[in-house]
């Protein structure tokens, strides 16, 4: 199974500690190592604050060029939705759904992550 096309399954998720608020850029990403059902996987973690929604986190992998590069990606806001684009190939990629687009057959998976206290929690 691609992790560019699947979405995270609940099943056998845990929420596991992953970093600190201190360890994030604001406006800017933080690739992460996790360990999920599937096995270790790299994410993406973006934080912007001010936002409704502070904290996103989506695979790091870049199914375009096959590269491990997303958070490396320049963020922005493409018709009021937050927006990764790739370093690579530029192509956008949702922050709340992970869907690129400029082709809907490609969508990275998304983590639910939030905060507690200082403590970043993925759900993996």
């Amino acid at each position: 199974m691609s992790t560019a096309t699947a979405e995270a399954t609940t099943m056998t998720q845990t929420w596991q500690p992953l970093c600190t608020k201190a360890d994030l850029v604001a406006f800017s990403g933080v690739a992460a190592w996790i360990e999920t059902p599937e096995g270790p996987a790299q994410v993406a973690l973006f934080y912007l604050p001010g936002h409704a929604t502070e904290l996103y986190a989506v695979d790091h992998h870049d199914p375009f060029s096959g590269a491990n590069v997303i958070a490396r990606g320049i963020v922005g806001d493409l018709s009021g939705a937050p927006v990764v684009a790739s370093p690579i190939y530029k192509q956008h990629f949702r922050l709340d759904d992970g869907q690129c687009l400029e082709d809907e057959a490609v969508r990275l998976r998304c983590w639910a992550v939030c905060f507690k206290g200082d403590q970043v929690m993925l759900r993996a």
